[in-house]
């Protein structure tokens, strides 16, 4: 007898983590895998902050701790310091207690929570974001029950901002539409706006009473200072008006897979923060009933113990300026071999990526011959980058742009 899933397809492998598949079986002893969204050291190596076994090392060793479940909410102290983090200690929304902070998987479960949630309680569905952006974005909010809309950003002719579409796009967006904003380090691109556009952006989003929604995801690992990363949430918060801001600390803190982040909603009184949360706690119960407790536990425990966050802070900076000297050496190495075109985008975009501007038949003759992996957009991964592959890399784009252009 059939199975009764056989009219089951095979999905298609996920364009990203496909990349990471194909890498693992070739056998080639260069092959270099750039398309993983995650730090190496210098020696390719994944790593464990050290201010981060210390804080695990001091929750193992206290008796006191247990495994009890935490509330809907998550851990009170976590939520607590993750607004103070991305806000500031002196924010008006965190004194006036018009915000709620709920504890949540990541940077992936704050954006599904936080659609979830204004697709059953806010009037408008229509959500705007970025042309290009992170390839889960589309797929969370449309599972969330919102319908995506595209705003333009990249321009691949200056390879940096297309600041003219952006704000033409956003003044066409019909009124009330919710509007997804990388907060720093624009994934795929790596191109931000300039604290003046920034400024013309939320001028623009204010006066059409557009919702802007943060997806927060490197604050501190893009310019190696938590406070410049945090700006452009600040501004919009201090305005008065309301948003919600997503938060991972995947990136800055290394804790890709104990999956911690923070669903933050601002709004414009203590009373409707209070509302707003009661029916966040609705859409969390029957998805997964509360956060788990470990990860959270570790944030909590570096941020309220100041020596600890100081180390932090200069780990995180570490992490932010290894990234930028590779940008800088494959600039140089690129320059030095004299590869056609501009190339200069490498070191004025920030954060973990690069969008190099190479095409698929170019990725693709890059994989082929030189065993370099990367998402068929061009985008590479410079902290799966060393001074050792640097050469190679350079190399293979350069072959790929004289010969396979």
């Amino acid at each position: 007898m059939d199975s009764v899933f056989a009219n089951v397809v095979t999905a298609p492998e996920d364009p990203i983590l496909g990349v990471t598949v194909a890498y693992n079986k070739d056998p080639s002893p260069v092959k270099l895998n750039l398309g993983v969204g995650a730090y190496r050291t210098e020696e390719g190596k994944p790593l464990v902050l050290d201010v981060v076994r210390r804080a695990e090392q001091q929750l193992v060793n206290d008796p006191s701790r247990v495994k009890e479940y935490l509330s809907i909410v998550g851990l009170a102290d976590f939520n607590k310091l993750s607004a103070k983090l991305i806000l500031g200690a002196d924010s008006p929304a965190i004194q006036e207690n018009r915000i709620t902070t709920i504890q949540c998987l990541s940077g992936t479960g704050s954006l599904r929570v936080g659609g979830e949630f204004l697709a059953k309680h806010y009037h408008q569905h229509i959500i705007y974001i970025p042309k290009p952006t992170w390839g889960n974005h589309p797929k969370v909010f449309t599972s969330a029950g919102l319908s995506v809309e595209y705003y333009r950003y990249y321009d691949p002719a200056s390879r940096g901002l297309d600041f003219q579409g952006l704000l033409e796009d956003l003044g066409a967006a019909p009124s009330g539409a919710i509007v997804l904003l990388h907060a720093c380090a624009h994934n795929p691109t790596g191109v931000d706006p300039t604290t003046e556009q920034w400024e013309h952006i939320r001028q623009l989003i204010r006066s059409k009473q557009l919702l802007p929604f943060f997806d927060s995801a490197y604050q501190g690992f893009a310019s190696g200072s938590l406070d410049a990363d945090a700006h452009p949430v600040r501004m919009f918060v201090a305005d008065g008006g309301e948003c919600l801001i997503a938060q991972s600390y995947a990136k800055n803190l290394g804790l890709y897979g104990e999956r911690v982040g923070a669903l933050s909603i601002v709004c414009k009184s203590a009373d409707v923060a209070s509302k707003v949360e009661s029916q966040v706690k609705l859409v969390v119960r029957p998805m997964y009933s509360n956060p788990p407790i470990h990860g959270a536990s570790i944030v909590a425990t570096i941020l309220k113990n100041s020596e600890m966050y100081n180390e932090w802070t200069i780990e995180l900076k570490g992490m932010a300026d290894r990234i930028i000297s590779m940008r800088h050496q494959l600039y140089d190495a690129l320059q030095a071999r004299g590869t056609p075109g501009d190339w200069s985008h490498i070191i004025k975009q920030i954060g973990m990526f690069t969008f190099t501007g190479l095409n698929t038949e170019q990725v693709a003759f890059m994989t082929k011959e030189y065993h370099i992996y990367m998402t068929s957009d061009g985008r590479i991964s410079m902290a799966g980058l060393s001074s050792k592959t640097v050469p190679h890399l350079a190399d293979a784009i350069h072959a790929a742009v004289t010969r396979a252009a």
